[in-house]
């Protein structure tokens, strides 16, 4: 008789009751808190969630592309988030959390002047955020990777307007 195979338990995923677990949510006190992510299906979908309050309804802002590389569709769906953080919070502080590591690698090395790194290192980078008018906000903002598929509700609604706008 053949043997069966053991079925893979379910892993069960308890999502935060604010934005971010208890456990990060300290660290990020009276600061715009922004979710980006993107997806591809039929079109590339980008999502952005912004948190001005922990305990309010969050902005939640899509659009639809056309679908582009991974990588680079997530840093479309990063600099959207920036977008949507400079025309509805100007002037405030924010961390912008994807779940993308070379995203968060990306961003965060284009504002290190200190290590003699910064845009004149990644020209396209430059090229991206001129265009769209967000340079001046990386002196103002912080880049944090959070694992996809945690439990960290931020990102989960991310994920799921991403998934409808590529729909």
């Amino acid at each position: 008789m053949p043997r069966r195979r053991k079925k893979k338990p379910v892993r069960i995923i308890h999502q935060s009751v604010g934005p971010l677990p208890l456990r990060l949510a300290a660290r990020f006190v009276d600061q715009l808190l922004v979710f980006s992510d993107a997806s591809q299906k039929r079109h590339g979908g980008l999502a952005a969630v912004l948190f001005a309050d922990p305990d309010a309804v969050p902005l939640i802002a899509t659009r639809t592309m056309a679908p582009i590389g991974s990588n680079e569709l997530e840093l479309e769906a990063a600099l959207f988030g920036l977008e949507q953080a400079r025309d509805h919070f100007p002037g405030q502080a924010l961390t912008l959390f994807s779940d993308n590591l070379d995203t968060v690698t990306r961003l965060s090395l284009s504002r290190s002047r200190s290590l003699g790194l910064g845009l004149g290192q990644d020209p396209e980078l430059a090229a991206m955020l001129a265009a769209r008018d967000v340079t001046a906000m990386l002196e103002r903002s912080t880049f944090c990777w959070v694992p996809g598929h945690a439990s960290c509700r931020g990102n989960t609604l991310a994920d799921q307007h991403a998934a409808a706008a590529a729909a």
